[in-house]
């Protein structure tokens, strides 16, 4: 768990300007530290340098746009990450051992391997299929106490219990269960996957790790089914039914409000929510 709550602020910072040409020293002045004190802190508290972070989630998530932006050129996401053409195929094929064109051809919009479950494999639905169970809503600013964690999904169940412990004392009948993901596992390393844990509250709550989920558009997806599932729904939405949707994600990360867990049966009913321009 992410607990310096600088070094939280530098990653919000960093997601938000990932389309700019951004510094390490851009980083540590926004926090208000010398570039060798932040730095320090910085790999203390995730593992990763500052410029190894910026650069794998530029790599990560310009692949995210190759996947489901099929609008958009190779040299258009590029552009938007900062690269000239030539510097972002050398760049990409480097980092994820494939060029950008051949991994937006490779994307298989039937079937998917799964990430946490060896030898399983999804079948896809049809973009109708998706398009059914989608509907378009505005959603309110949620005030939220969070933890931060970068790390597989599959520790999520743990990480919930300890979560939902800790923090009983502020649950009340209009709780509400966020989770806020930043990352697709189908191109993060499943260890690396950086996502919130949160919880709604009331706006005078006196914790320190008290944010706020920026509400507005979202494409919103009832799931009813096995956790083990929730990873080909998203793949689903991504692959099939963003890119043929007509709507572009927001400047803004996904959300999946949760309706019911039933632990014991290990099935789900939650709303994934993708922000939508």
């Amino acid at each position: 768990m992410i607990q310096n709550k600088h070094i939280n602020r530098s990653i919000d910072f960093i997601m938000n300007h990932l389309d700019e040409d951004l510094s390490v020293e851009d980083v540590a002045q926004h926090c208000h530290f010398s570039k060798f004190h932040f730095c320090r802190m910085f790999k203390k508290e995730t593992g990763e340098s500052v410029y190894a972070f910026i650069k794998r989630l530029k790599m990560e998530q310009s692949a995210f746009k190759l996947k489901t932006e099929n609008h958009k050129t190779i040299t258009h996401i590029g552009l938007d990450y900062g690269y000239s053409p030539s510097n972002y195929s050398w760049t990409f094929k480097k980092h994820h051992r494939v060029s950008p064109a051949a991994f937006r051809k490779g994307v298989d919009r039937s079937l998917v391997n799964h990430p946490f479950f060896e030898n399983k494999i999804s079948l896809l639905k049809t973009f109708e299929d998706y398009d059914q169970g989608v509907k378009i809503e505005h959603l309110a600013n949620f005030t939220v106490i969070f933890e931060r964690r970068i790390g597989n999904y599959l520790d999520l169940g743990p990480n919930w219990r300890d979560f939902m412990e800790k923090y009983r004392p502020f649950f009340n009948e209009k709780t509400l269960l966020i989770e806020r993901s930043y990352d697709d596992p189908s191109i993060t390393g499943t260890g690396n996957c950086l996502y919130d844990i949160c919880m709604t509250v009331e706006e005078s709550c006196p914790l320190d790790n008290v944010t706020t989920i920026e509400g507005g558009k979202y494409a919103v997806y009832r799931f009813d089914g096995p956790i083990e599932d929730i990873f080909s729904a998203y793949q689903g939405l991504f692959r099939v039914w963003l890119p043929h949707s007509g709507h572009e994600m927001a400047q803004r990360y996904g959300l999946d409000i949760y309706r019911s867990v039933d632990t014991e049966k290990q099935r789900v009913v939650m709303d994934i929510c993708i922000p939508v321009n």
